[in-house]
């Protein structure tokens, strides 16, 4: 009896241990700097026109027009231009063309047009 009685205690020590062991690790929490930089972040669409590739940019406007998968058309005050919006990028906002948004990424400069590569969406205050 106490042969049995050691032995369960052993396996249930065990195997705690192994739970303990193998549970799922936490998400590493995320965070980043904000303050600020030796680039300028571009505002006004105006500005785009001479921006070099990859230049950070923080846009508040207006999606006007879906083009399809993940491209729009995103104007301000100072002009309109195409966007690429990845669905993970959106973070849960919904928009219709009178939703004021801020929205954060970098310029995308190919041969022929420059346009916005978006890594985030947010709704303007």
């Amino acid at each position: 009896m106490k042969k049995l009685l050691v032995v369960s205690a052993f396996l249930l020590a065990s195997t705690s241990a192994l739970a303990a062991t193998t549970s799922v690790p936490a998400q590493p929490a995320q965070g980043g700097f904000t303050g600020p930089s030796a680039a300028p972040i571009i505002k006004m669409i105006s500005q785009v026109k001479d921006a070099q590739d990859d230049a950070a940019v923080e846009l508040t406007g207006y999606i006007t027009t879906s083009l399809g998968d993940e491209d729009y058309m995103f104007k301000d005050n100072t002009g309109e231009i195409k966007v690429e919006i990845d669905h993970k990028d959106w973070n849960g906002v919904n928009a219709t063309p009178t939703t004021k948004l801020v929205i954060r990424g970098e310029v995308d400069k190919d041969w022929s047009e420059r346009t916005i590569d978006v890594k985030a969406v947010a709704l303007a205050n």
